[in-house]
């Protein structure tokens, strides 16, 4: 890679790192669902105008905007708002590569080389340690919250994968339309209309930014870069800059909102870190590229028809991952 384009994959790395601080900054002003609906409506708006019509069919885009729009953002912002510190949310969601190869197994019937076993295993160990440091400083529903966050992230992935879209801030402008009226009733629903109202109405600058943040900035900014590298590099290339991400999610928190690192907390970090990059970048078996908040697995197939293959896999070879 050039130094230009290693600097773009690490600029995107922090942007999503930083994105959980920012989500926590923006949950002291807006209800989490309503939150997480007006950051895809602005991803959404008025970039839907600009990116030209879908290119895969419309089940995918709906299937994934719940999944992962609905379920696994709402799951996601609701436990950081239940006290979820977000550097370790960084961190926690990691797991999704985990999931993404155990759905893969189980719906796709992609068997795990024993490189990514050991991974996964290494993985789950270190949402162990987390979840030890996290129990011993504050309620464990946040951290469940997030878990399940990652699950549902491993479902959107099987879900991008079958999709297979060309073109990856294409399809995530698109996805972006689907989850804004659910997190919006949802809001109503469980918020309420006065929480709704009362935070709307006291937007300032503060909590524009949070929002513009998460949705041009992580979202249709990340997605962009982050598919642009991936046009011209293979998947194998950019993927581990992803690992950064929780890098700087942990690092931002501590040094904006002040969050303590524990050597608990540490010691998770290493062997999460560790055990996705064992699951997500390790040669063949089942699925879980982990290219944060990118479609990683479609934009390879569709390099490879020019540039062949990644090493040891065929180009309809394993992985599909989207990032916060």
């Amino acid at each position: 890679m050039r130094p230009s384009h290693v600097l773009l994959a690490v600029l995107v790395a922090a942007v999503w790192g930083v994105n959980f601080t920012v989500i926590e900054v923006g949950l002291d002003h807006f209800p989490p669902l309503l939150f997480s609906a007006l950051r895809f409506l602005v991803a959404a708006l008025p970039a839907v105008f600009l990116v030209g019509p879908p290119k895969v069919a419309w089940k995918w885009i709906v299937g994934v905007g719940l999944a992962l729009g609905v379920a696994k953002f709402g799951l996601l912002f609701i436990g950081m708002d239940t006290g979820m510190p977000g550097g370790l949310s960084s961190l926690v969601l990691q797991v999704q590569a985990v999931f993404t190869a155990l759905f893969a197994f189980a719906l796709l019937g992609e068997r795990p080389t024993g490189v990514r076993l050991l991974g996964m295993a290494v993985a789950l160990a270190g949402i162990g340690v987390a979840a030890v440091d996290e129990g011993a400083s504050g309620p464990l529903t946040g951290f469940a919250l997030v878990v399940a966050a990652a699950a549902c992230w491993g479902v959107s992935n099987i879900l991008t994968r079958r999709a297979s879209p060309p073109d990856a801030l294409n399809f995530m402008i698109w996805v972006s339309t689907v989850p804004v009226l659910p997190l919006l009733a949802l809001s109503l629903l469980v918020e309420g209309p006065s929480a709704d109202l009362a935070a709307l109405r006291s937007l300032d600058w503060s909590g524009g930014a949070t929002v513009l943040y998460v949705a041009w900035g992580a979202t249709v900014f990340g997605f962009g870069a982050w598919g642009w590298l991936l046009h011209r590099h293979p998947a194998s290339t950019v993927a581990p800059f992803s690992l950064l991400v929780p890098v700087f999610g942990m690092t931002s928190a501590a040094l904006f909102l002040g969050e303590s690192v524990t050597p608990l907390r540490w010691c998770a970090a290493a062997l999460l870190v560790g055990g996705v990059a064992l699951t997500s970048l390790s040669r063949g078996g089942t699925a879980g590229r982990n290219p944060a908040e990118a479609v990683t697995e479609p934009v390879r197939q569709a390099g490879a028809s020019s540039e062949g293959s990644l090493p040891g896999e065929s180009a309809q070879g394993p992985g599909a991952s989207l990032r916060a």
